[in-house]
C-alpha cells in the first residue's frame, strides 16, 4: 500500500481515532494489550534489510499466528471497531496510535505521534521478537537489529509496568507490578528491590539487573521517574517510527507547528519583558 495522504481530513480522522481509542481502552481495560500490539507490530524491524516494522502486518493471519503474538487477535479485533469509524486511517497508524493512547491514559508520558505509515500485506518470518527466556546478549542482538541502544532496551522494558503474563499465551504467569494498569516507574523499583514472591521477573528482566551497562539505566529510572518518562517517550517514538519516513506534508505540518509554538513563546516573552521594564 502507498503512503496514506496525510491531509487535513486524514489528520482530523486521526484525532477522532484517538478519542475513540481512549473510550475503548478505558472501557475494556486493555491498555497493556494495545501496547503489546503496537510493540509487536513495530518490533520485527530489520535495519539491514529494511523489512518488518510498524506497517500493520501483524493483522495478517500468518503473522498473527506467530507464537509470540498469542492473544493479540483480541487487540486487532478491538482496533477494527475503531477502523470501521475511521476508515481512512492505515492499520499501521491505528496500531501505533493505540499504543500511544494506552500509555497516555494509564498515567504515562505523552509520546509524539506523526501519522502516515503505509500498510504492508507481507509479513516477516517468525522469530524476530525478543525471547523472554534469554539474557542480555539476546536483547542486544534483537534491539540492535532494529538500530536501538542499551537505553532503548531498558526504557522500553519499563513498559512492563503495564499488564501481566498469561500462561496460555506464554510459559509465564503473573504481573510485574502491584498495579498493572498504572504507568509509572514501579517496574524498576521492583527490579532493584529483589525477588518478590507475588511479582513476576522474567529472565530478560533479570538480565537488566545483572548486566552492568543495562543496570545503570535501571538504577537511574528507579530513582528518577521523570528521567524514565522522558527516555521512554523518546524510545517509544523511535520504535513506532522504525523504517518510517513521515510524508512531506505531515513532516512540514509538525515542524511548522513546533516552530509556531517557539515563535509564539518568544513573542510572549518579549511582551513580558517590555511590561516588566515599564513597571520598573
Amino acid at each position: 500500500m502507498a503512503n496514506p495522504v496525510v491531509d487535513a481530513e486524514y489528520r482530523k480522522e486521526i484525532e477522532k481515532a484517538r478519542r475513540e481509542l481512549r473510550v475503548l481502552i478505558s472501557r475494556e481495560k486493555c491498555a497493556p494489550l494495545m501496547l503489546r500490539l503496537a510493540w509487536h507490530d513495530a518490533g520485527t524491524y530489520d535495519l539491514r534489510t529494511g523489512t518488518g516494522g510498524p506497517n500493520g502486518s501483524i493483522r495478517n493471519e500468518a503473522e498473527l499466528n506467530h507464537a509470540a503474538n498469542s492473544g493479540l487477535k483480541t487487540a486487532v479485533d478491538l482496533c477494527e471497531s475503531v477502523s470501521a469509524k475511521c476508515p481512512r486511517i492505515s492499520h499501521a497508524d491505528l496500531f501505533q496510535l493505540a499504543g500511544v493512547v494506552a500509555v497516555e491514559i494509564t498515567g504515562g508520558p505523552t509520546v509524539d505521534f506523526i501519522p502516515g505509515r503505509p500498510d504492508s500485506s507481507s509479513s516477516p518470518e517468525e522469530g524476530r521478537l525478543p525471547d523472554a527466556t534469554r539474557g542480555a546478549a539476546h536483547l542486544r542482538e534483537v534491539f540492535g537489529r532494529m538500530g536501538l541502544s542499551d537505553k532503548d532496551i531498558v526504557a522500553l522494558s519499563g513498559g512492563h509496568t503495564l499488564g501481566q503474563a498469561h500462561r496460555e499465551r506464554s510459559s509465564f504467569e503473573g504481573k510485574w507490578t502491584e498495579d498493572p494498569l498504572k504507568f509509572d516507574n514501579s517496574y524498576f523499583l521492583n527490579l532493584v528491590a529483589g525477588e518478590k514472591e507475588e511479582l513476576l521477573k522474567l529472565p530478560t528482566d533479570k538480565a537488566l539487573v545483572a548486566d552492568p551497562a543495562l543496570r545503570h539505566y535501571v538504577d537511574l529510572y528507579s530513582k528518577d521517574e521523570e528521567a524514565f518518562f522522558r527516555d521512554y517517550a523518546e524510545s517509544h517514538k523511535k520504535l513506532s517510527e522504525l523504517g518510517f519516513t513521515p510524508p512531506g506534508p505531515a513532516r512540514r505540518l509538525y515542524v511548522q507547528g513546533a516552530l509556531g509554538a517557539t515563535i509564539a513563546a518568544a513573542i510572549a516573552l518579549s511582551f513580558c519583558l517590555i511590561f516588566y521594564k515599564r513597571a520598573k
